[in-house]
């Protein structure tokens, strides 16, 4: 029987071990150094805007204007102007280190026991986070010597924020690393109980992060890059990594607990297990296309990131797998656990005792326990219909106990406004013509106190800083920024021949969210279609293609419930450490949405394989649904188990955005191999009978889904010795 493509490339790999092996170091070792030699390019902040504010950023950047990096220090003292003599010596400190420009005297407040000093970090603001330090030192400086005579310090601004977030970004992302991999390698220490079996997994997932990196690295010279990316990056290479080395390496062993031969077992492993592999890993891959759909930069680059490292483990998974475990052979066991590796010997050769005696119930009463699994994700999914998102800002994103968080609280409450204005960026052909200074002086005028009205009169270009009532980024914040966009300056230009856009921080953050609106529509239109498309070609079956598709929105519903009552209404959030923000990061929910339609394809095409073997070989339905559900049990419950800890790590991080995606795909992936997998796919096909197998007949000139090697349709071969391996040529 002609092998398929996974059973080809798995048995020339065998037979080439050496090749294959040195082919993969080499390809790691190059794709590292010319990665790391060209450098990564990340993207500016003014890449991720859209819409209006990405016309008055472009329009700065055509005229070669740059927006300095501006920050704010407020000086509060106990009694009314208790601050002079502390806001006088951290003027005098701050001058002296030589990095800041435009230093302003100090704004008092209504109450008069705050002063706030307004100034600039000089220089380029795209690379002023690696200059503040001096000033913040000389802050920190003023903030301890004025603690002992009552007064408090508090700096927030552009650059200090930048630094703060670039330097926990890094710390986190060390946690997670150093976190995630011992984990995964704990778990899969006790799901083989062989040092030599938990490493194989871990060790190719991580070089193919490395690999990943270093391709990374080189497109971003094509595509900016946020520095989310990179911690995206190495979530899914991990996850993913391990979970296909785990399918490959579980099915290998349980051909060999079944008395198949080494080269047997391993042609079986490579034709089944490998060949789901290479069907999810392009499922996968495909769904993260459609994150391209969305328009957004930050998309774009996760889509690139999670492609990479998807296909380069996926490629490691069915050549260089399948060469090291042929080299190893019997050695795979090497390093036993005590008592942990008789253990996992018995769970291996059990096939799934735990899984047939929940299946039983399952399925004997299938429309009761598919009613009561759908009810269970509808209702863990209902908070979602009341879910909120926005760009949280950095206060929400570092939480309310942060320093940064603390510093603009008090900033906006005393100077609403100050630390993230609206700007009006006007550029005209001749930007001093009368009409246009009228404009521009009655827009001034109307904007209120704290407007400032800066011309470039060179370059054709004026901007206004317009302060914002509220905290600058709150309800109030946006109904004036809207009054502002739709009214004010539409009415202050009518008939001046003169461009004129609203930009800043909040117009930023809604003009990504208008764009994530428009966008979701069509990814989820690509992915659903995509993912039915391939389940159609690879199961020959309209119904499993169906089915998978409720299957991915109910796990995700779930998931977008959860996110939403945790971080939105709080409900348990202090029990990860985190708190309730009122709302979910704008770009979370297309993220998770993407990012579960292709990894619960892993189960779902492991699942449905096996289910499909024993079917192809003469098993009624119930009965092959029985088999390869509890056949597939422990390399399921080993790959959701190593795959939620990822992502759980994950969501104890310091970032809001973090914690979300961590909590979301962790509960959702457990969700996935539980009720999903172990009841409601159960449960569905047992209803659906032979449905699940119709072929319409535009696809029965399809190749059929074949295996190398023909399996007893009934109970295992009882356990023999293992043969000695034979000698690969």
């Amino acid at each position: 029987m002609r092998r398929n493509l996974a059973a080809r490339l798995g048995v020339w790999s065998a037979h080439h071990r050496k090749a294959a092996v040195l082919g993969w170091l080499v390809f790691v070792v190059l794709a590292t150094v010319i990665g790391g030699g060209s450098g990564m390019v990340t993207a500016s902040d003014d890449e991720m805007e859209v819409g209006d504010s990405a016309r008055a950023t472009k329009i700065l950047a055509d005229a070669d204007i740059d927006e300095p990096a501006g920050e704010l220090v407020m000086v509060t003292a106990r009694t009314p102007d208790g601050w002079r003599d502390a806001a006088a010596d951290l003027s005098k400190a701050l001058t002296a280190t030589g990095d800041v420009r435009g230093l302003k005297a100090p704004l008092p407040s209504k109450d008069g026991k705050d002063a706030l000093l307004r100034f600039q970090i000089k220089g380029d603001s795209e690379d002023a986070a690696d200059r503040v330090q001096p000033v913040l030192d000389a802050v920190a400086k003023a903030s301890d010597d004025g603690a002992r005579h009552g007064i408090a310090v508090h700096q927030f601004g552009d650059a200090s924020s930048a630094k703060q977030l670039s330097d926990l970004l890094a710390d986190d992302f060390k946690t997670a690393e150093f976190t995630a991999v011992p984990l995964a390698l704990g778990i899969l220490l006790v799901i083989f109980g062989a040092v030599v079996a938990a490493l194989l997994p871990v060790g190719l997932a991580l070089t193919a992060c490395v690999a990943a990196f270093g391709l990374l690295s080189l497109a971003s010279h094509q595509l900016h890059l946020f520095e989310t990316t990179y911690s995206v990056m190495f979530l899914m290479g991990l996850a993913v990594g391990v979970d296909y080395c785990l399918f490959y390496l579980r099915r290998e062993r349980d051909e060999r607990a079944a008395g198949r031969d080494a080269e047997t077992a391993l042609r079986i492993a490579a034709a089944t297990s490998g060949r789901a592999v290479l069907v999810s890993g392009l499922t996968v891959m495909v769904a993260m296309a459609g994150m391209f759909l969305s328009g957004l930069l930050l998309f774009k680059g996760f889509a690139v990131a999670t492609i990479l490292v998807v296909c380069v483990a996926m490629l490691g998974s069915v050549t260089v797998l399948p060469a090291l475990l042929a080299w190893l052979g019997d050695r795979i066991e090497a390093g036993p656990i005590p008592f942990l590796g008789r253990r996992a010997k018995k769970r291996a050769h059990a096939g799934g005792g735990f899984a047939g005696t929940l299946l039983k119930p399952v399925l004997a009463r299938p429309k009761f326990f598919a009613v009561g699994a759908a009810v269970l994700l509808l209702a863990l999914a209902a908070p979602a219909l009341g879910m909120k998102t926005e760009q949280l800002g950095l206060e929400k994103q570092f939480g309310s106990d942060a320093p940064l968080s603390v510093s603009y609280k008090k900033i906006t409450e005393k100077f609403p406004g100050g630390p993230a204005p609206a700007r009006v960026v006007v550029k005209a052909d001749d930007i001093g013509a009368q009409p246009v200074r009228s404009a521009l002086d009655a827009l001034t005028r109307k904007a209120g106190d704290g407007a400032e009205l800066t011309v470039h009169k060179a370059a054709g270009v004026a901007e206004i800083a317009v302060p914002l009532p509220g905290n600058g980024t709150d309800a109030e914040a946006k109904k004036a920024l809207h009054t502002l966009r739709d009214d004010t300056v539409p009415a202050a230009f009518d008939g001046v021949d003169a461009e004129a856009y609203v930009g800043g921080d909040l117009a930023s953050s809604e003009d990504f969210s208008d764009q994530l609106g428009r966008g979701i529509g069509p990814v989820l239109a690509f992915i659903t279609a995509v993912t039915f498309l391939l389940m159609l070609f690879s199961f020959r079956s309209v119904v499993i293609a169906v089915t998978s598709i409720v299957l991915n929105l109910l796990s995700v519903g779930a998931a977008y419930g959860v996110m939403t009552a945790v971080f939105q209404h709080g409900w348990g959030a202090e029990l990860i450490g985190s708190e309730k923000v009122g709302a979910i990061e704008n770009w979370m929910p297309l993220f998770v949405l993407v990012v579960l339609f292709g990894l619960s394809m892993d189960y779902h095409v492991f699942v449905v394989s096996r289910i499909r073997e024993f079917r192809d070989r003469g098993l009624d339905n119930r009965s092959a649904i029985r088999e390869g559900i509890t056949r597939t049990a422990g390399a399921i419950t080993g790959a959701a188990v190593i795959m939620v800890a990822v992502f759980a790590v994950f969501g104890t991080l310091s970032m809001q955005d973090m914690q979300q995606m961590g909590v979301g795909l962790g509960v959702a992936v457990l969700l996935d191999a539980t009720v999903v997998r172990m009841i409601l796919l159960p449960s569905l096909m047992t209803l659906l009978g032979e449905r699940n197998w119709h072929t319409p007949r535009f696809l029965r000139r399809l190749p059929q889904l074949s295996h190398d090697e023909e399996e007893p349709a009934g109970p295992r071969t009882p356990d023999l010795p293992n043969p000695p391996v034979p000698s690969a040529r």
